[in-house]
């Protein structure tokens, strides 16, 4: 069942510099996509939600208050994280990766189905983190959340740097993975990805929820993604 993540009223500051403005936002049994410019916070409520940076305000998972725990609790409250920038061990092969967190038993995600998910990580399994290419090495941090088997699972920005293939496949995959019932807050600056797997999209502007809106309507709109990114779908 997926995990029920709801944050309210979070604020974030470093110093003088207050980068979270009140933010609140959902996350229930669908998929919900947050879309913004670089700069507009939207890693920072990511790192806020796994207690990586200090934060005020309420996150919630299944109402069960997480604010404050550290992130190997909020982890085994059933959040996992795809970072920004992969975050691989270069020493380590693919298969030594996925060791690392596999589970026992019969969860819904195992090494075998994340090699027929990914056949790409089945054949470069011998290879080490350094060695794969940044599609690779996304395939991989995916992999490694997702054998986890969370109640929800937060990507940011998985598909930057992809190849347009790649990102088709990803976006089968996260479709996937909502469709078989985990939750899923995705952090995205492709609007086809973020359109494309969500029903609806939080748009965040300077350290706020600014509008959410259909994704549909969104991904038609070329008015609206000028007003609040700056950008044309697909971009």
């Amino acid at each position: 069942m997926a995990g029920h993540l709801d944050i309210n009223d979070l604020h974030v500051r470093f110093g003088k510099a207050t980068i979270l403005q009140g933010v609140s936002l959902s996350v229930r049994d669908k998929p919900l996509s947050v879309v913004g410019r670089n700069g507009m916070g939207k890693t920072t409520m990511c790192a806020a939600v796994m207690g990586m940076v200090p934060a005020s305000g309420s996150i919630t998972l299944d109402e069960r208050d997480i604010l404050g725990l550290n992130t190997g609790r909020i982890a085994r409250q059933g959040i996992a994280l795809v970072p920004q920038g992969r975050r691989m061990f270069p020493s380590l092969t693919v298969h030594e990766h996925l060791l690392l967190v596999a589970q026992r038993g019969t969860p819904p995600w195992t090494i075998d189905r994340i090699y027929e998910t990914f056949p790409r990580l089945a054949e470069r399994r011998k290879n080490g983190g350094n060695q794969l290419s940044g599609g690779e090495q996304q395939m991989l941090a995916i992999s490694r959340a997702l054998l986890m088997n969370p109640q929800l699972v937060i990507m940011d920005e998985p598909s930057e740097g992809l190849a347009p293939v790649i990102v088709d496949h990803l976006i089968e995959v996260l479709r996937t993975i909502a469709a078989e019932g985990m939750g899923l807050l995705l952090i995205e600056q492709n609007l086809r990805v973020a359109t494309s797997v969500a029903d609806e999209v939080s748009i965040m502007v300077t350290g706020r929820i600014a509008a959410t809106v259909d994704a549909a309507e969104l991904a038609r709109d070329r008015e609206m993604q000028n007003r609040y990114l700056g950008v044309s779908h697909g971009h």
